[in-house]
C-alpha cells in the first residue's frame, strides 16, 4: 500500500510503501533529503514528522542520539499513513544523473601500509558527474556493494580517486592490493549529500580520522579551484605518523592558503613531535578551540569517532548543533563503507 509524503511548507509531495524507507522514496521521486551512512548511525537524514506516524523499516531503531526531540531517521522509518514531514533541507535532484560505468584501474599506490590510493579511469568520452564530498559504490560479483569516497576534486570527471583501507576479510579493501593497471570494475555515482555549504564565509574545521581524509581532500582541492577563501582549520586523525599518508597534500594548500591550520592527531602519541598532537582528533579539537560558535565542522570517519567529536564540538565548545556535518563510515554492505 501506497502513503502520500508531503513535505511542510512546499508544494511538494511524493509516493512511499508502507515498507519503504521515507528517504528511499523521496530520492526516487526525484527529492533528495541529506543522508550519509543509510544505516541509521550519522544521523545526517534527521528530521520531523509534523503529521501523521512512522514506524521502522526493518529492524533498525529509528532515532539516535543524534536526533533532536521530535526527530526521526528518515533512512530508517516508513510510514504508517500519509505523512507532512520537516527536513532540515531538501533540493530537487535528476533521479537520471546517477550514472553506472565501467572503469579501468589506472594507478595503484600504496600510500601507507595499510591505505592504497587508487585511481580509475572512465571510458574515453565519459565523465563523473559529482560534488565535492559525495561518494561512489562498487559493485562486487555477489552483488552486494562497497562504498568509497571520492578523493578528487569534481573538476576531475574523467577519472575518479579512492582511498582504501585494508580491512581483513573485506570484501573488497582485502583484495584491492592485488588490483593491477587495466583491472575492470563497476562502479555507481554519485551518492551522498556531504558538500561544503557554499553560501557560508564562516571559519571551516574538517576532522578527519584515517581515510576519512578522502571527502575532506576533495572539498579542499574543489575550494581552491574555485577559489574559495575561508578560515580553515583541518584536523586529521591517525594511530601513527604513517597514517597521515598524504602530507604532500596538506602542504600544497598550505602555500595556496598561508593561514590554514593543521593538526596532526596520532592517539598513539608516542610519534607525536612537531605541531602533531599526541590524542584523538575530538581531544585535538577541544585543545585548538576553547569556542566553536559561529563555525561550521564537517567531520568523517568511524561512527565512534564521528560520535566523540560531535559530542566535543556541541557539547562543551558550543556548536550550533546544524552546524555539525558528518559523513560516517559504515562496515558491510549497501552503506558508506571502507571495507
Amino acid at each position: 500500500m501506497s502513503h502520500r509524503i508531503a513535505i511542510a511548507n512546499s508544494d511538494v509531495a511524493f509516493d512511499c510503501a508502507g515498507n519503504e524507507s521515507v528517504l528511499d522514496a523521496a530520492a526516487r521521486a526525484g527529492i533528495e533529503l541529506p543522508y550519509s551512512c543509510r544505516k541509521g548511525v550519522c544521523g545526517n537524514c534527521a528530521g520531523a514528522v509534523t503529521q501523521g506516524e512512522v514506524g521502522a523499516a526493518g529492524n533498525g531503531a529509528i532515532v539516535n542520539e543524534t536526533c533532536l526531540p521530535g526527530q526521526v531517521l528518515f533512512c530508517m522509518c516508513a510510514p504508517r499513513g500519509d505523512l507532512q514531514i520537516a527536513p532540515v533541507s531538501w533540493r530537487r535532484i535528476d533521479p537520471a544523473a546517477r550514472k553506472r560505468f565501467t572503469a579501468k584501474v589506472y594507478r595503484n599506490q600504496l600510500a601507507a601500509s595499510d591505505v592504497s590510493v587508487l585511481q580509475l579511469r572512465l571510458p574515453a568520452g565519459q565523465r563523473a558527474k559529482f560534488s565535492a564530498g559525495q561518494y561512489l559504490q562498487v559493485a562486487l560479483p555477489d552483488g552486494s556493494t562497497r562504498s568509497y569516497s571520492m578523493a578528487n576534486a569534481p573538476h576531475e570527471s574523467d577519472a575518479v580517486t579512492l582511498h582504501v583501507r585494508h580491512v581483513q576479510g573485506g570484501a573488497f579493501s582485502a583484495r584491492v592490493a592485488q588490483l593491477v593497471p587495466g583491472d575492470l570494475l563497476e562502479i555507481e555515482l554519485p551518492f551522498g549529500a556531504f558538500s561544503l555549504q557554499e553560501e557560508q564565509a564562516r571559519p571551516v574545521v574538517f576532522v578527519a580520522g584515517g581515510t576519512g581524509f578522502a571527502p575532506v581532500k576533495s572539498i579542499l582541492d574543489d575550494m581552491l579551484k574555485r577559489r574559495i577563501d575561508r578560515p580553515v582549520t583541518l584536523i586529521w586523525g591517525a594511530r601513527q605518523a604513517e597514517g597521515i599518508y598524504l602530507r604532500a597534500a596538506v602542504a600544497r594548500w598550505q602555500k595556496q592558503w598561508p593561514q590554514m591550520r593543521f593538526i596532526a592527531a596520532l592517539s598513539d602519541g608516542g610519534e607525536a613531535s612537531g605541531e602533531d598532537f599526541a590524542g584523538r582528533p575530538d581531544q585535538a579539537l577541544l585543545a585548538a578551540f576553547p569556542d566553536l560558535r559561529g563555525h561550521e565542522l564537517y567531520c568523517c570517519g568511524s561512527p565512534a569517532m564521528v560520535h566523540a567529536v560531535r559530542e566535543a564540538a556541541v557539547q562543551h565548545r558550543g556548536l550550533d548543533a546544524g552546524d555539525f556535518h558528518s559523513d560516517v563510515f559504515v562496515e558491510g554492505p549497501a552503506a558508506h563503507t571502507a571495507a
